[in-house]
């Protein structure tokens, strides 16, 4: 099984979830990399995989989606007009980045997309079993039974992780993982800037798409047959039509970028050894880095 990991997600996770307080011999901030390291190592023993690709943003706010819908992400702009985060967590990623070539796990981004448009392309072209684990919900669109491919979901935390296939999120959301971008075109999302459609919540957003397939259907009833909607419904279907025309493509991941064959095998030691020891060393993370080279190792205990 390859296990498809949204880096990005990980880390922020960890920044905020453990303390700042710790530090390195030299007073750098580390949490964010101790918890990223201990993560996965917690996945990995947990989900047992045999390859392990982390993805990561080459673009996080990709201009093609903003021109499209343009209050994409447009609240995390910062003022420089990069994304806005913590000052004490750039130079951890970079940590990050470094300590995963020096084990030998692969990172893969694709310029002018984001991370999830890796994890789409990843996942989809593989042609056996794909774990992708994510904090975000909108990768429920990738869930696909007969490829398998399934979300480890890890939105509350690594510790409740949950497994979604199409049966988990028909359970959870009321539509099926084919289904799920148009359902988030509909209901919307803050944190990503998408407005949704007023007057359109989850339960009536899962009760349209169920009744119609799919979002081109349901705006083609309504076309035709209004007197089948509420007035409510109508009103912020025509209302949103704009919105309606550009988002689908904005939620949607990408699926066929150009990601050369990468080799996903887990490492059974480290690509540059004297380099992770340096970094351990420098930073003091003996602990997590050895339980992770531990774990790729398969001394999973």
């Amino acid at each position: 099984m390859l296990m498809l990991v949204d880096a990005p997600g990980l880390w922020y996770r960890a920044f905020y979830g453990l303390p700042s307080s710790m530090r390195g011999p030299d007073g750098t901030q580390i949490n964010a990399v101790r918890g990223f390291c201990d993560g996965l190592s917690t996945l990995l023993r947990n989900r047992r995989p045999t390859g392990l690709i982390c993805a990561i943003d080459a673009n996080w706010r990709p201009d093609w989606r903003v021109k499209l819908l343009p209050s994409y992400k447009a609240h995390r702009v910062a003022a420089d007009g990069g994304e806005e985060e913590p000052e004490a967590l750039g130079h951890q990623v970079e940590i990050i980045l470094q300590l995963l070539a020096r084990l030998g796990i692969p990172t893969v981004g694709a310029e002018g997309f984001e991370a999830d448009d890796v994890l789409a392309t990843l996942a989809t072209r593989q042609a056996g079993p794909v774990e992708v684990v994510t904090g975000d919900r909108d990768l429920l669109q990738l869930v696909d039974d007969s490829h398998p491919i399934r979300v480890i979901y890890i939105g509350r935390g690594i510790a409740k992780a949950e497994t979604f296939d199409d049966a988990a999120v028909r359970q959870r959301f009321g539509v099926g993982a084919a289904q799920y971008a148009d359902f988030a075109v509909l209901r919307g999302d803050t944190s990503d800037g998408l407005p949704g459609v007023k007057g359109i919540g989850d339960k009536t957003a899962a009760k349209l798409i169920t009744e119609h397939g799919d979002l081109a259907a349901l705006q083609a009833a309504v076309a035709t047959n209004e007197e089948a909607f509420t007035a409510r419904v109508r009103n912020g279907l025509t209302a949103a039509a704009e919105y309606l025309a550009v988002a689908p493509e904005v939620v949607r991941t990408v699926t066929n970028l150009p990601i050369p064959a990468i080799t996903a095998d887990l490492p059974t030691e480290p690509a540059d050894a004297d380099g992770l020891n340096e970094l351990t060393s420098r930073y003091g993370l003996a602990g997590p880095v050895t339980r992770l080279g531990q774990t790729l190792a398969g001394e999973r205990t």
